[in-house]
């Protein structure tokens, strides 16, 4: 027993004196700064230490989502077929083979066909919905309903320029050498007796006309309303004094008709604001 204990003794000494032979590792120093050194002075230039350069890991490529068309598909099919048929057009233009002509005539007359189609749905939608029917507004096309549609609207603007009278008179610009003057002055004549709207005749030169014997001379008012020509006939109320042309020239019973009518509606004057002038009239 003593001797084994004095060999496990004797193996731990050993062990203990190996250990201490072995050099022990230590970090390198650190590498001293060239400033820190007064040998090599601040003056000294030394490169600097390379790095390993960083792996970075591969971006992912992020794929960006188309963002979704929201038209009715009836649209973009439209837009497609514009696209192909403009193609088409452009390569049979470019090369006019025959091959591409015909591609191009076929896709064209295919969209003709689809264009006749919506025009017999329109027309078919239009006969059986009245207020979409333009047939039905303004002067019709029949001759029988043009016929009826001139009776009522001689009747309409008759009874119009009737209502003007009492308020409004008619003045009439000439000359009494001029022959569209002469050639004018019964139509207004025959005007005045039926509509009952007074003639008020305005000479420019100071002569007559047979029809207007009894007729003012010019005071300078045609110029103040820049009468340039002759025959002129204006709408006027000597009430407000507003003055508004109806028309230059030889003019039908039923061109002064009409035209009194629509410059005499109710907001006419806001069309063309600058025809209408203010003039004292008293």
């Amino acid at each position: 027993m003593p001797t084994l204990l004095i060999a496990l003794l004797m193996g731990l000494a050993a062990s203990l004196t190996q250990a201490q032979a072995q050099p022990q590792v230590s970090d390198p120093p650190a590498r001293p700064l060239f400033w820190d050194d007064y040998r090599r002075g601040w003056h000294f230039y030394e490169d600097p230490e390379t790095e390993a350069p960083s792996v970075k890991a591969p971006q992912k490529a992020v794929d960006k989502a188309k963002p979704q068309d929201r038209r009715a598909p009836e649209l973009i099919e439209f837009e497609q077929l514009q696209k192909r048929l403009e193609e088409y057009r452009n390569i049979a233009i470019i090369r006019p083979s025959e091959a591409n002509v015909r591609r191009y005539m076929e896709l064209e007359a295919s969209v003709v066909r689809q264009a006749s189609y919506f025009s017999d749905v329109a027309q078919r939608v239009a006969w059986s919905t009245p207020n979409l029917d333009m047939t039905l507004e303004g002067r019709p096309v029949n001759a029988r309903a043009i016929e009826v549609f001139d009776r009522e609207q001689a009747q309409n603007r008759s009874s119009s320029v009737a209502a003007l009278a009492s308020t409004h008179v008619l003045f009439f610009f000439f000359r009494s050498d001029c022959p569209y003057c002469h050639a004018f002055a019964p139509t207004l004549e025959a005007f005045q007796a039926r509509h009952g709207i007074q003639i008020v005749p305005i000479s420019v030169d100071g002569g007559g006309l047979p029809n207007f014997p009894q007729y003012r001379r010019d005071n300078g008012i045609s110029k103040t309303l820049q009468v340039t020509q002759v025959p002129a006939v204006f709408l006027a109320e000597p009430f407000t004094g507003k003055i508004t042309p109806i028309g230059y020239g030889v003019l039908s019973e039923a061109q002064l008709l009409e035209r009194i009518a629509i410059v005499a509606a109710p907001g006419a004057d806001a069309l063309v604001p600058s025809v209408t002038r203010r003039v004292s009239l008293r």
